[in-house]
């Protein structure tokens, strides 16, 4: 396994490689690695003949009073849980070899990013659109590889690399989560002492929309409003969204029907996480009206 930091090491590593017939694969994070990035690794290695993981905390998608600076950092410990993966290359540059010069271009995708987290963290999804696109430049990936668990983030990338003709094919890989449920994430190492048990209020109202609907909810609104209550008895969570999305425009739907998206972020003490999950109804035509 290589640990490269300048994009020319990259591409002279890559383009060699792809001239050869080697299919690319293209795993970006921002480092501190868990399981859930590891399912993105192996899935990669599948379906990939070169594995490329990205490492890069990118200020981009930070605001001004969000956690860039004590976002969780350790190359070398990331670097030994890629290595028995079968990884190729780590690609792990320094904000000034991504960014050489104050920046003045940056790719934008509307209507997908204005609500959810975008909301409530303006300018973020232009950040990660835009190093994505930067990273799909230097690496020049068949395949990239995204989580679930950042469902807003997925379909935004889908959506770029549709509208531009990008040659990448986007994978999203299922949510990893603990064994009572929390979904795995980089910034769960801020929960501290009851706060990590009072995160599981997210999957636990995951689990109370989906019988929700199994009883017949079909009414959108009202069972936003049920699990926001919900979610408000646990004390040390503060709710940011609950929303039920349709799931390629993740604009609001009204009612239940086919496939639809219940996505989530709740801050646990200062702690902000989200996670989402779909809501099905199989045969909508032959539902009440719940």
């Amino acid at each position: 396994m290589e640990i490269l930091r300048t994009i020319s090491e990259v591409k002279a590593a890559v383009r060699p490689r792809k001239r050869a017939g080697a299919r690319v694969g293209l795993v970006p994070t921002m480092g501190y690695l868990h399981e859930g990035h590891l399912s993105l690794v192996r899935r990669a290695r599948q379906e990939t003949d070169l594995v490329v993981v990205s490492i890069f905390v990118n200020p981009l998608q930070f605001g001004p009073r969000e956690d860039y600076d004590r976002y969780p950092r350790d190359l070398d410990r990331d670097a030994a849980l890629l290595a028995p993966e079968g990884v190729d290359i780590v690609f792990a540059p320094s904000v000034e070899e991504m960014y050489p010069e104050p920046i003045r271009t940056f790719v934008e995708v509307t209507g997908l990013t204005e609500g959810l987290c975008g909301a409530s963290r303006p300018g973020h999804f232009r950040g990660v659109t835009t190093v994505v696109t930067k990273l799909f430049n230097i690496v020049e990936p068949d395949v990239a590889y995204f989580g679930e668990k950042d469902f807003q983030q997925l379909q935004v990338v889908r959506r770029m690399v549709r509208d531009l003709n990008m040659n990448v094919e986007v994978v999203g890989v299922p949510t990893v989560r603990e064994p009572d449920g929390l979904a795995l994430s980089s910034r769960n190492v801020y929960l501290r002492g009851r706060e990590r048990e009072a995160a599981r209020i997210l999957y636990r109202a995951i689990q109370r929309a989906q019988e929700l609907v199994a009883q017949g909810q079909r009414d959108a609104r009202a069972l936003v409003e049920d699990l926001t209550a919900f979610i408000a008895r646990e004390p040390l969570a503060r709710v940011d969204y609950v929303a039920v999305v349709d799931p390629e425009t993740l604009a609001p739907v009204e009612r239940i029907e086919g496939r639809v998206r219940l996505a989530l972020a709740v801050y646990i003490g200062s702690t902000r996480l989200i996670d989402n999950a779909e809501l099905a109804v199989d045969n909508p035509e032959l539902e009440g009206a719940g």
